[in-house]
């Protein structure tokens, strides 16, 4: 009897042990505080500032930064998509901590708990208008960023010429095209020698004529 006790006793003592471990575990990380993930947020700071201004912001202001909000909220729903399997894979692997997991997670929560407020105040301007005011950040940020490529256009052009210039000044490359024109010049020798001797010819077959 005693030989089926002493197991029996091992296997509770081993998994209250744990069960005891994992719930006080979670108790503390529950109430641990991480890191924000995003340092601030100053679209929403400054959409805040002008509603409660005195006196009151016209509409056309609130709705502009309302939109600029929108704007960078989106952005931080890209960074999260792009960060998260990234950070999924390190975490498996033992290279980052769960401080740095459980603040990716808390970011995602109240990115979604942003995103419904900002769908709400929208809606509070004109009706439906939560519905289309992300796909319209997302879209304006994308001219943004096309404009920014035309914008950025001469400068490249620019630095692409200093680069050709200095390139052609490398004496190696000067060498090769000084190589290759002599080539074409003899090639063209050639092709004037091999065309006067075909004239030549000709003139000969007239005459026997």
């Amino acid at each position: 009897m005693a030989s089926i006790l002493v197991p029996v006793a091992y296997i509770i003592i081993v998994f209250g042990g744990l069960f005891v471990f994992s719930y006080f575990y979670r108790k503390h990380t529950s109430t641990q505080s991480y890191e924000p993930y995003f340092s601030s947020h100053p679209e929403r700071n400054a959409y805040v500032t002008l509603l409660q201004s005195e006196p009151r912001a016209s509409d056309p202001l609130l709705k502009s930064a309302l939109v600029r909000r929108a704007m960078a909220d989106v952005q931080r729903v890209i960074r999260i998509r792009e960060d998260k399997p990234a950070l999924q894979n390190l975490l498996q692997k033992g290279s980052i901590g769960d401080d740095l997991w459980n603040s990716l997670i808390n970011a995602e929560k109240e990115l979604e708990a942003e995103i419904m407020e900002v769908v709400g105040e929208a809606n509070s301007f004109v009706e439906g208008w939560g519905q289309v005011i992300f796909p319209t950040a997302n879209e304006m940020l994308a001219n943004e960023k096309m404009r920014a490529v035309f914008e950025n256009v001469p400068t490249a052009r620019a630095e692409l010429g200093k680069a050709l210039f200095s390139l052609m000044k490398s004496p190696m490359v000067t060498q090769s095209i000084r190589t290759q024109i002599r080539g074409k010049s003899q090639t063209f020798q050639h092709s004037s020698s091999l065309a006067r001797q075909v004239s030549e010819w000709v003139g000969i077959l007239q005459r026997w004529r």
